[in-house]
């Protein structure tokens, strides 16, 4: 009866060797050996924040959370935020998605992050006081990062922010279904508890009269984004018109416009997506209209699959052309082979109440432009790769400089900045370590095999969300434990021992849980078992000298 089995019965963890592409390496005389390396893993690589993933997964996967929120808030200090609001390209670049799916990190992340608060856990002790004071104009996320990592680096921050609130586009852009203000008030009251001062309701005019006014030895200039773009459509004062940031603002503080029944959104991005799904919350039937179709929009995919599903419309390739009381004329567009909206002659009509703009930001610079030595392109200030200005001690970042526009890009300016900052404050000169390099999954060597599904965040059912309460659920602890461990580790080890028992000489040495292994050269053949059976490629082959 076994005779009659398949091998399909059996199961293995373990590949079979391939013999043919096996390395050559055994005989008389050794001709490479192995030793144990550190690869950038892709997801590391690809965090605006610059975030140590692995590590701090790692740690999540043995139950240690307060070491991995201590890991993370190393880089990042608002993980409850950026764990909501991120568009986590860390996941983008996973290489788990190459076996199942990619490993779920900006869930891992919000764990943390509400785990933190609830516990209040506090970030570990900063460096003594430098006796030196910084300047930093603009509470939104560069701002706030900024100010975080001075504090830690032992320097005196103060914040002037124009606005009541800290958060900047973080509060006023970003509505509280995706982003809830109580998670968002406790991390930056976290940054105030550092010493760091926010100065509210004052708006930077004169930016070297008040940096010499108040002391300041250094200035770090954070304004974002807060100028709709304008656009001439014909007639366009016969209609309802406003901005999107205006209507989005005029909602946060309680003070929603009243626009009619219908509502037609003017734009693909995601502050587009944000404000037809407020218009929506707020009793309204909105209608988005894009020129591009959806492959080509700057919105990212799942926003328009959320917007969708809520019961926004979106009407695609098709521009305004004119605008008659509550009558739009649009014309229908074709997408090019570049991906740019051309004109096709025809023309349709569309019924809407009111029309939102939403076709992107512009930053508010004048109020530097008569500073010596600072440059600028187009409405952004151009720094150096120091961050820094054309003005000796003046930094900038954030969506006011040339770069991406989200808020993790400018979380990652703001540690950027501070780094910089405090290494010109001291004199000295800040420079970043050695890069490795990065680990693709076709240098992986997985031999095992597992069926491990993401764990996938919750969603409220659809008839209760069509509100401002949150739509997203967070991971239980045991959730985020078992996404953590989805992690392949790339390009570091994680002591599996493949390594120590495929050596068939004995010439792999344990040195203890977290101190990994070493080689016994005097035993080492060079034959690449221990190569060939390394999961994550933290082995390379070096040939002898």
């Amino acid at each position: 009866m076994l005779a009659a089995l398949s091998m399909d019965n059996f199961k293995d963890l373990t590949t079979p060797p391939d013999l043919q592409e096996h390395f050559k390496g055994t005989g008389a005389l050794r001709t490479q050996h192995p030793v144990y390396t550190d690869f950038l893993p892709p997801c590391n690589n690809a965090c605006p924040a610059g975030e140590n993933i692995q590590a701090w997964l790692s740690l999540v996967q043995a139950g240690k959370f307060e070491q991995a929120w201590q890991q993370l808030v190393e880089d990042n200090p608002f993980p409850a935020i950026m764990g909501r609001i991120c568009y986590h390209p860390c996941e983008s670049a996973c290489n788990r998605a190459e076996i199942d799916s990619e490993v779920s990190i900006h869930a891992v992340e919000r764990y943390l992050g509400d785990m933190a608060l609830k516990e209040g856990w506090k970030p570990r002790q900063a460096a003594e006081a430098s006796g030196k004071k910084v300047m930093i104009v603009g509470a939104g996320p560069s701002g706030l990062s900024a100010a975080y990592h001075l504090a830690r680096l032992g320097h005196a921050v103060t914040i002037y922010e124009a606005g009541p609130v800290p958060g900047g586009m973080m509060h006023f852009g970003i509505p509280a279904y995706r982003l809830p203000r109580e998670e968002l008030e406790a991390e930056v009251a976290r940054i105030v508890d550092m010493g760091v001062e926010i100065v509210y309701n004052h708006k930077v005019s004169d930016l070297m009269a008040e940096k010499e006014a108040g002391g300041f030895d250094a200035a770090f200039v954070a304004v974002g984004a807060h100028l709709s773009k304008k656009i001439d459509i014909p007639n366009r004062d016969a209609g309802k018109i406003m901005d999107a940031l205006s209507f989005l603002k005029d909602v946060e503080e309680g003070h929603p416009p009243r626009l009619g029944r219908r509502v037609a959104v003017y734009g693909g991005g995601n502050t587009a997506m944000d404000a037809a799904r407020t218009a929506k919350r707020l009793g309204y039937e909105p209608l988005i209209i894009y020129r591009r179709d959806r492959e080509h929009m700057p919105a990212h995919d799942f926003e328009a699959t959320e917007a969708l599903s809520e019961g926004v419309k979106i009407n695609w390739l098709r521009t305004i052309k004119e605008i008659d009381q509550q009558t739009f004329t649009v014309e229908v567009m074709e997408v090019n082979e570049e991906g740019r909206p051309v004109p096709t002659g025809k023309f349709e009509t569309l019924e809407a109440d009111a029309l939102i703009l939403a076709l992107g930001q512009e930053s508010d610079t004048g109020f530097m432009k008569n500073i010596p030595g600072i440059e600028f392109k187009w409405d952004t200030v151009v720094v150096d790769k120091n961050m820094m200005t054309g003005c000796p001690g003046v930094f900038a970042g954030g969506d006011m400089v040339p770069s991406e526009r989200t808020a993790t890009v400018a979380v990652g300016h703001g540690k950027k900045a501070a780094r910089n900052i405090d290494a010109y404050l001291r004199g000295t000169t800040y420079e970043k370590g050695p890069k490795h390099p990065i680990v693709s999954y076709e240098r992986l060597h997985v031999w095992y095999r597992t069926e491990a599904p993401k764990r996938e965040q919750a969603e409220l059912p659809l008839a209760e969300r069509i509100d401002f309460t949150e739509i997203m659920a967070g991971l239980e602890a045991k959730e985020a434990v078992f996404e953590a461990k989805r992690c392949l580790s790339c390009g570091n080890c994680f002591e599996c021992d493949g390594c120590y028992g495929a050596c068939p000489e004995d010439a792999i040495i344990k040195l203890g849980p977290g101190n990994r292994y070493r080689f016994d050269y005097d035993k080492c053949t060079g034959c690449g078992v221990c190569f060939e059976q390394c999961p994550c490629h933290a082995i390379e082959m070096v040939p002898e000298s």
